[in-house]
């Protein structure tokens, strides 16, 4: 039997990988902690998917969009129709204490695909050199990547260094903001081009489809809080799908402590995420894939490397906001996905040694909620800047970013993973390098 543990995109790449190849007859297991969206949220969301957008109630709405308040400095929690399952009983589960970081390790279904931007892009040569591989030993698991997730992107500049790897990429339509920004930067490509600027369309793991025909993306602007039609690709739909394979079963209410071996077997230990009852497996073969926090708790504990360092690479992120010269009347009301919408490559040797990645998102609620936040007393003027507002989500290669360091710790007769930020001297100078870039 091979048996995997975890159910996000890697944990499906992995099962999907296994059953094209053929499994032995016990088959694949996959073990999952498995939280859910509540039942009555749930309800909800198969009611509106079985509605027409136009036919929404307010308070229906309001209950999707509970919860998520954002302001000048962003979002402090990305939910999913208004609920916090895909970062539940963590600290309970699988303890672990963060200083000075902002990302959260997941128990659900699906992971944190649940609250994912969706934004995909391979990488270049020049930004993995010191891995083992090359672009041209990833080009089949791209494409095999994208066959998965579906893709939605355009034939564009971009192509010149971010190959599609899809042969039939679906196509969304973008905001009227979007296409003004977009005109403008068309406008201008070969002097940018000089200064190292390449751009295009998004390319987002969305079922554009027709929404003419009830299929696809039907801009109805909810993506920040979930798509009640599944548009956007969650790993928990594939798991759904796999399923229905004979080879294939799924155990969730699983919680991995600890792994051990000998030449023919491996020994999974455990406990029932509700109940704590221990819980054993044995499988010929297994896959890690429980995202960083749990797995690298896993693997320390199978080896009892109590306070040993292990570093996680980053991909330092970063927000800021631009105007527009230009009013875009009436985005509030308009038909759009509120996704990335452009996406902005910036290689200059002296902006940073690596490729930086910025993702352009226009109008949302979420973005004129902040406007509003930001604004105090002159709120009377949200709506003039809500017009003229776009945000800018930038990458640095994790060169060039904080580092995170890793430490499984005794706590008594139990344990917890420790994790510390540690800033990298070079962040704050390429960050500003690239404001200057834009703002010039």
């Amino acid at each position: 039997m091979h048996c995997i543990i975890g159910s996000g995109p890697a944990g499906v790449a992995c099962a999907k990988a296994l059953l094209s190849r053929g499994v032995p007859q016990s088959g694949i297991l996959m073990l999952d902690a498995g939280i859910e969206l509540e039942k009555e949220r749930a309800q909800l969301v198969h009611q509106l998917s079985e509605t027409k957008f136009s036919g929404w109630k307010p308070d229906q709405l309001a209950a999707l969009q509970g919860g998520m308040a954002a302001d000048a400095k962003g979002i402090p929690l990305k939910l999913l129709f208004g609920s916090d399952f895909p970062y539940r009983e963590t600290a309970e589960k699988i303890p672990w204490h963060g200083r000075g970081i902002g990302f959260r390790p997941s128990l659900a279904l699906g992971g944190l695909s649940n609250v994912w931007g969706a934004a995909m892009l391979p990488y270049r040569d020049e930004d993995i050199s010191g891995w083992p591989v090359k672009n041209s030993d990833l080009a089949r698991h791209y494409r095999a990547a994208t066959e998965i997730t579906g893709l939605a992107a355009q034939q564009d500049d971009l192509e010149e260094i971010f190959p599609l790897h899809s042969e039939n990429p679906g196509a969304l339509k973008s905001s009227r903001q979007a296409e003004l920004l977009f005109r403008n930067l068309k406008r201008h490509q070969e002097k940018l081009r000089e200064r190292g600027w390449r751009f295009g369309r998004s390319r987002l793991a969305v079922r554009a489809g027709d929404s003419s025909k009830g299929i696809g993306c039907v801009y109805c602007g909810q993506c920040m809080t979930g798509c009640v039609y599944g548009c956007i690709y969650n790993s928990a739909d594939t798991v759904h799908e796999l399923r229905a394979d004979k080879n294939f079963n799924y155990q969730r209410d699983v919680i991995v402590t600890k792994l051990r071996e000998n030449s023919e077997k491996v020994f999974i230990e455990g406990f029932h995420r509700q109940t704590r009852a221990p819980l054993s497996f044995e499988a010929n073969r297994v896959y890690l894939a429980a995202g960083v926090i749990p797995t690298a708790q896993i693997l320390l504990r199978s080896q009892n490397s109590y306070d040993q360092l292990l570093t996680l690479r980053d991909s330092q992120y970063f927000l800021f906001p631009i105007l527009l010269a230009r009013r875009t009347r009436d985005v509030h009301a308009e038909a759009l996905h509120t996704l990335s919408q452009i996406f902005i490559e910036l290689n200059n040797p002296q902006i940073s040694r690596r490729t930086v990645h910025l993702q352009i998102y226009t109008y949302s609620d979420i973005i004129g909620q902040a406007v509003r936040k930001s604004l105090g007393p002159l709120k009377m003027f949200a709506r003039q800047l809500e017009e003229r507002t776009v945000i800018v989500q930038g990458f640095l290669h994790s060169d060039e970013s904080a580092t995170i360091e890793m430490q499984l710790k005794r706590d008594g007769e139990k344990d917890f993973l420790q994790l510390e930020a540690k800033l990298n001297p070079q962040t704050r100078g390429v960050v500003k390098k690239v404001l200057r870039e834009l703002l010039s």
